[in-house]
């Protein structure tokens, strides 16, 4: 197991708990994140049952079930249920009250979609008034369509309130996934991320231990490992979608993301980008919301205006580079000759946004508050308008405090950049910005830092500047990986 110490820990004092009454937990997360590594860790550890539930149907999921329950059981024949009522009643007696017993229904989604009474069934088992001789049973149900599992606690959901677990698997850090993959080269870490994230079974499962031998195999490696049809991670980014319950229009969803990460990410631009009216956007998006595909990031200088940014590395490089060129990579042999002339490409629609998104990672968790300013509340992006001069800038970074009154105030603003070397050409344009900023917002003064960050290097006599100036703040990969 690599870093889910917190999961672990949560699931064990959960699991263990001696209380005598039935309890619920509920697992989520998005798909490859190793959940089922967890459940199937966590049941064996404690001696618990652990049922894995396919797409079937009502009928063939209790024989599925009842298979399985029967051979954790040691019995010689299957289990048969007439309905989950019978199924689910057995289950809330597997322990005794002397020893807490996990049961954990992995998938749990497909269960519920070939049976929707099946969350209700549970409500009831455990109720107290509706028991009837349960035990010490610590009901896990994990699935990976976060719009189901999410909604399975709100609003009037039979389950609401009745978790005393809710625990969702996160995908592994920038930092922690260059640990994972085993790399001491920081731009090759960057790199890979850009491409795969911190998914963990892109490392192991989906390349078979393939990690690239330094920056000059990492060309290669996309070939031989994305770009290759005969690879799965060739057409999980299609897989992603598909297998997703809510999204039906598969067409729309990808159209969206391909707007996205060509650029477009205000509902404006995307709507512009597919040729509709924005207004008809509005269900696709939050079903890509809700299935944590994109994510919608508010401007730091305006309230109603936002953008949005595809959540998995792998969805915004398939978009960008895979799906324009589908035809051709589907063909042996001709996966170099798209790599080749997707370079300018691939840096200015895949690695520059991925670095943005990295450095306000950093800055939201890893920078020190005295590199910041202060304590940091908010990290965001923001578009600055400029009247004087009829245009907007952007701001790549954005940190908000609180001041001693209380009232939230800009701590500092930086610009990211993930292939250029840093000069005092880009000091000079964010000094402006800053100076432009005092003047539109009263949240800004003079004390706002201003943070240069980049995947490549800083020129010599910027880092002499930096030397002596506190209000200014340099972030290289050394930094970004390993510093705050």
């Amino acid at each position: 197991m690599f870093d889910r110490d917190y999961e672990w820990a949560e699931l064990t004092r959960f699991v263990s708990h001696p209380g005598t009454e039935p309890s619920l937990g509920v697992v989520s997360g998005r798909r490859r994140q190793g959940k089922t590594f967890l459940l199937d860790a966590v049941c064996q550890a404690a001696d618990g049952f652990y049922f894995a539930a396919t797409e079937a149907t009502e009928a063939e999921s209790l024989h599925q079930f009842g298979t399985a329950l029967a051979r954790y059981l040691n019995e010689p024949v299957p289990r048969r249920f007439n309905g989950w009522d019978e199924a689910v009643e057995t289950v809330m007696r597997l322990a005794s009250n002397d020893r807490p017993v996990p049961v954990a229904l992995d998938e749990f989604p497909y269960l519920a979609k070939a049976s929707p009474h099946l969350p209700s069934l549970i409500q009831r088992a455990l109720d107290p008034s509706g028991r009837r001789g349960g035990t010490p049973v610590r009901l896990l149900l994990c699935g990976s369509a976060l719009s189901f599992m999410g909604n399975l606690l709100v609003g009037n959901a039979p389950l609401r309130g009745r978790a005393s677990l809710e625990l969702v698997v996160p995908t592994l850090d920038f930092r922690l996934a260059m640990d994972f993959w085993g790399m001491d080269d920081l731009r090759l870490a960057f790199l890979v991320n850009a491409v795969v994230g911190g998914t963990p079974a892109y490392r192991r499962e989906y390349t078979l231990g393939d990690v690239p031998g330094g920056l000059a195999d990492f060309g290669p490696w996309v070939v031989r490992n994305v770009l290759n049809p005969g690879r799965p991670l060739f057409r999980e980014a299609r897989f992603l979608l598909a297998e997703e319950p809510d999204l039906r229009d598969t067409a729309l969803y990808h159209g969206v993301l391909s707007a996205i990460a060509e650029g477009n990410n205000t509902r404006g631009g995307i709507a512009g980008y597919l040729a509709r009216k924005s207004t008809d956007l509005s269900h696709a998006l939050t079903v890509l919301e809700d299935v944590g595909m994109v994510v919608r990031d508010q401007d730091a200088f305006h309230g109603k205006r936002s953008s949005y940014r595809i959540t998995e590395p792998l969805l915004a490089f398939y978009h960008a580079i895979m799906r324009p060129e589908w035809t051709d990579l589907e063909r042996p042999g001709h996966a170099e000759q798209v790599w080749s002339r997707a370079q300018a490409t691939f840096r200015s629609k895949v690695l520059g946004p991925h670095f943005e998104h990295l450095a306000r990672n950093w800055t939201r968790w890893h920078a020190a508050p005295e590199t910041l300013g202060g304590q940091r509340s908010r990290v965001l992006s923001g578009v600055l308008p400029d009247p004087e001069s009829k245009t907007s800038h952007e701001l790549d970074v954005v940190v908000l405090g609180h001041g001693p009154d209380g009232q939230e105030r800009v701590l500092a603003i930086g610009e990211a950049k993930s292939n250029d070397t840093l000069g005092h050409g880009h000091l000079a344009r964010l000094e402006r910005l800053r100076d432009l900023l005092i003047r539109r917002d009263a949240r800004a003064d003079k004390s706002v830092k201003l943070l240069l960050l980049t995947g490549s290097d800083f020129t010599p006599d910027l880092k002499e500047t930096a030397q002596v100036r506190s209000d200014l703040e340099l972030i290289d990969l050394e930094r970004l990986y390993r510093g705050s």
